[in-house]
């Protein structure tokens, strides 16, 4: 989607958005306190949630700081299906970049975060599920905690979650399980608000071909195999992020304090407590050019940063692999190897596909004319294409169980209710970082490596806080990983030859003509790349794990007042778009936090 034309178009309406939030404070010299209760390090997915949470008692005092902009007057931050203009390349994106990639052939590509508040609720596509029921039972296992085991876990859905008529108003009778959803929570959630043309073909797809691409009624309840309606992180035709709901509803509040432009740099060790080195003061600075202030927390400092920002600051503070900090010059308080290390990430692997006919979405990318109707139409209306996500359907789908890896490679998948791969469907042109083509229709396949078992890291790259890490996701450097995917191309194209498709679908695009393994294989290499769901670099391990970073009840091991709340914690990346998982962990580490310090 081109974002210059889009965000030029965008300039036009600015002055019909919501005003400011009321506490939001832009300066450390308006800050009313230096001492809070708990200090937030990020007003992302899962630091909106603590804020919400923990204000709820008025004599708990809560800093939330957030080294990005505000998201007020960021019309792409409400229209859902302008979510892709908003990274990468903007001020709204921390604009990290990947290592080259040895399994990519060597290629390097962005890897958007958003630098808003709302962190990337407030940025990504919307997408909202929970996993599998068996990714939380693997957590539950891996760490020894009962209470992460998804009967456990799912009962935060109810308090989080507020499904909500689509924006079109249509019946949605057999497009969810409503007893799988809340209706009272905080975050609305919508089914698809503005009927594509592709729609039928898709659903016409899963009977035609059951066997193999199932129609799944529901992939909000802990069941996520088959094709369905996708579930978005949209209300009344506008995007819910964190920040316009759960911080919108505790702003307000004289007990909270949200501070924008505040990059964290480190926290700074206050003591020793039961033996621990205690860290309760944070240093942050608005640039690199300005001395940093330091806040301090009686309770807490919980680290919201997420996959990227959390273990870079935990490492900047000395906590981390004691040779990659001294070779940096930084004083190593707690040695801990783990931190920054296990990153994994969905690989996305777009599938084109030329289509007849102009009934994909991509002319409505290319004529500023259709796109202005549309801007208006959601203007007046808070209906149409912009009212809705990119995307209707999409599924999460398994390797056969006869399928020659495994007779090499056990199965990765976090048990046999989850996925291997996901299939989204798009109705046009979508290929992160290549502009749409000037002429001709499309439809894009996306397969997605969801059980992928390389793994990366994220280390410093300087012992500057303003200098970004080194991001390596390792992406497609085992053996399962490269066969997965290979076969998820194969079922895309076998998808996409079923009759429902029968005088929509012209031919594949480009590489994706490819037939040997060794063709596809050499197309995915000089394709692929991230889906923007990174876990992993904090991970939750056992009490007694020699591995790990948090314990169970996401303290930080070896350190006395930290815990990290946020995506880098999953010790695995859940078969989800991983906001709902992130949503649910904040839910569950507000009541851990609420009751340990009762």
């Amino acid at each position: 989607m081109p974002a210059s034309t889009l965000f030029s178009s965008l300039i036009l309406v600015s002055g019909l958005l919501s005003p400011s939030l009321a506490a939001l404070y832009t300066n450390p010299s308006q800050l009313p306190r230096l001492t809070y209760d708990y200090i937030i390090v990020g007003a992302g997915t899962a630091g909106n949630v603590l804020a919400n949470r923990l204000t709820e008692n008025p004599k708990t005092q809560v800093l939330v700081l957030e080294a990005g902009v505000s998201d007020q007057g960021v019309l792409a931050a409400i229209v859902p299906f302008l979510g892709p203009t908003l990274t990468p390349g903007t001020q709204y994106d921390w604009n990290y970049t990947v290592t080259p990639q040895t399994g990519l052939n060597g290629r390097t590509f962005p890897f958007p975060r958003g630098r808003m508040l709302g962190g990337c609720s407030s940025v990504n596509y919307m997408v909202h599920q929970y996993g599998s029921s068996a990714d939380f039972d693997k957590i539950a296992h891996l760490t020894g905690e009962p209470g992460w085991a998804w009967n456990n876990i799912k009962q935060n859905i109810y308090k989080h979650e507020k499904v909500v008529p689509p924006a079109d108003g249509h019946n949605t009778a057999g497009q969810y399980i409503p007893a799988n959803h809340g209706t009272n929570g905080i975050l609305p959630v919508s089914l698809p608000g503005a009927s594509q043309a592709i729609d039928a073909r898709v659903i016409a797809t899963t009977q035609e071909l059951a066997s193999e691409f199932p129609y799944s009624k529901d992939q909000g309840g802990g069941d996520v195999l088959g094709i369905g309606w996708v579930q978005s992180s949209i209300g009344g035709g506008k995007r819910s992020s964190s920040s316009s709901t759960y911080l919108a509803d505790a702003i307000k509040r004289p007990n909270l304090s949200v501070l924008i432009n505040a990059q964290v740099t480190k926290l700074a060790k206050t003591g020793t407590v039961d033996g621990k080195p205690s860290f309760r003061a944070v240093h942050f600075s608005c640039d690199q050019n300005t001395n940093p202030t330091v806040v301090h927390a009686k309770k807490e400092t919980i680290l919201a940063a997420g996959a990227f920002g959390t273990p870079q600051i935990l490492q900047l503070s000395g906590i981390g692999d004691k040779a990659d900090l001294t070779a940096l010059n930084i004083k190593t308080i707690v040695n801990n190897p783990s931190v920054g290390k296990n990153l994994s990430d969905h690989v996305l692997m777009p599938n084109i596909f030329n289509v007849a006919g102009t009934a994909s979405l991509d002319g409505l990318m290319r004529d500023t004319t259709l796109f202005s109707v549309a801007l208006n139409l959601w203007n007046t209306t808070k209906t149409g294409t912009l009212a809705n996500g990119i995307v209707s359907n999409l599924g999460f789908l398994r390797l056969p169980k006869n399928a020659s890896i495994f007779a090499t490679v056990p199965d990765p998948s976090s048990g046999p209710t989850a996925s291997h791969w996901e299939l989204i469907v798009a109705n046009f042109f979508l290929y992160p970082g290549v502009a749409t083509p000037s002429t001709g229709s499309f439809m894009t396949l996306i397969s997605a490596l969801i059980s992928p078992t390389s793994r990366g890291s994220v280390t410093l790259a300087s012992s500057n806080p303003f200098t970004k890490p080194l991001i390596n996701p390792n992406f497609l450097t085992t053996a399962f990983d490269i066969y997965a995917i290979r076969e998820a191309v194969k079922a895309s194209k076998r998808f996409a030859s079923a009759y429902a498709w029968a005088g929509y679908v012209l031919s594949p695009y480009g590489g994706l003509s490819a037939t040997s393994d060794a063709d596809i294989d050499a197309f995915v290499r000089e394709t692929a790349s991230t889906m923007f769901h990174p876990v992993g670099t904090a991970s939750m391990t056992a009490k007694d794990a020699k591995w790990g970073v948090v314990d169970p009840d996401l303290r930080v091991k070896g350190v006395e007042g930290v815990r990290v709340v946020d995506a880098s914690v999953f010790p695995f990346v859940p078969n989800a778009h991983t906001q709902g998982p992130t949503y649910l962990l904040a839910e569950k580490a507000a009541e851990l936090i609420i009751s340990s310090c009762q």
